[in-house]
C-alpha cells in the first residue's frame, strides 16, 4: 500500500452539481466532465444490501420516506432518486454498490467508497462493503480507497481486507487524528474544507499521509489548498476544479 497515490480531483457523490448524487447517472456525468475518480456513500438496507445513499433517511434524495435501515433493497429499488434534483432526472434509481462497481470498470474509473453506516451498524456495513468490493472489483485493477468517519468501520475493513487502502475522514480537528490514522493503517486523511488550517495540512503531510479535502467547489480556493500541500480535492464540480488544479 506504500505506492498508493491520491488523485488530484475526485467527483463528490459522482458530480453532484450536475446530476442527482450517489447515482450511476452522476458517475457518468463525472466521467463526461473529465473526472477519473468518484467518491460515493455506501450504506446498508434493512435486509443487508449495500446501496449508495448519504442520509440515514430516504426523504431528501428519493420519493420514499423513513429510515434506510428499515427499508428493503427491493422497496428502495422502486423509488425515484432523481426527481428531487430536476424534472429531467425523474426515474433515476438508487444503485446497489455492485452495480456501481460494474459501471466504474466499464468507464475505466477509480473510486473512493465512503463507508457510511447507520448508527449501530458500523461493523456490519464495513464488512458488507468489503464483501462486495472483494467479489465485484476487477482483479486486474488497483483496489478502490475505502474511507469513513467511523473508526469502527475502518477497523473492520482493515481486519477483513488489509490490502484495500483506507482513509480516515475528519470533520473538525481532533487531537488524536495522527494516532487514529496510524492505528487504522490509513494511507490518507480527509479533512473538511472549512476546518483545515495551513499548519494542520503541513502536519498531515509531514506525518506521511495523503491529504484530501472535501467539498471544494471554488477554483480559487482549490489553488489555495494546493499551495498548502493538499493533494486531492473532492468536488461537486469536477470539471471546474480540474481546470483550476
Amino acid at each position: 500500500m506504500g505506492d498508493f497515490q491520491l488523485p488530484k480531483v475526485v467527483g463528490h457523490r459522482g458530480a453532484a452539481t450536475y446530476a442527482p448524487e450517489n447515482t450511476l447517472e452522476s458517475m457518468r456525468e463525472a466521467a463526461n466532465r473529465g473526472a477519473r475518480w468518484v467518491e460515493f456513500d455506501a450504506k446498508l438496507t434493512g435486509d443487508g444490501i449495500v446501496i449508495l445513499m448519504h442520509d440515514e433517511t430516504l426523504d431528501r434524495t428519493t420519493s420514499g420516506h423513513g429510515l434506510v435501515a428499515q427499508a428493503s433493497a427491493r422497496d428502495i429499488a422502486l423509488l425515484d432518486a432523481g426527481g428531487w434534483f430536476g424534472a429531467d432526472w425523474k426515474g433515476v434509481r438508487v444503485p446497489q454498490l455492485a452495480d456501481s462497481l460494474a459501471l466504474l470498470a466499464e468507464l475505466d474509473m477509480q473510486a473512493n467508497i465512503e463507508i457510511k453506516p447507520c448508527p449501530g451498524r458500523e461493523i456490519e456495513t464495513a464488512q458488507a462493503v468489503v464483501d462486495v468490493v472483494q467479489r465485484r472489483w476487477p482483479k486486474d485493477r488497483p483496489w478502490p480507497l475505502l474511507s469513513s468517519f467511523s473508526r469502527a468501520s475502518l477497523e473492520q475493513a482493515r481486519a477483513a481486507a488489509p490490502d484495500v487502502p483506507r482513509g480516515l475522514l475528519i470533520w473538525k480537528f481532533v487531537d488524536d487524528w495522527e494516532e487514529a490514522a496510524t492505528a487504522l493503517g490509513c494511507v490518507s486523511v480527509h479533512c473538511a474544507d472549512q476546518f483545515l488550517t495551513p499548519s494542520w495540512a503541513a502536519e498531515i503531510r509531514k506525518a506521511g499521509f495523503g491529504l484530501a479535502v472535501y467539498t471544494v467547489n471554488d477554483p480559487a480556493r482549490a489553488r489555495e489548498l494546493q499551495a498548502w500541500g493538499v493533494q486531492c480535492l473532492i468536488t461537486d464540480s469536477p470539471d471546474a476544479i480540474l481546470a483550476a488544479a
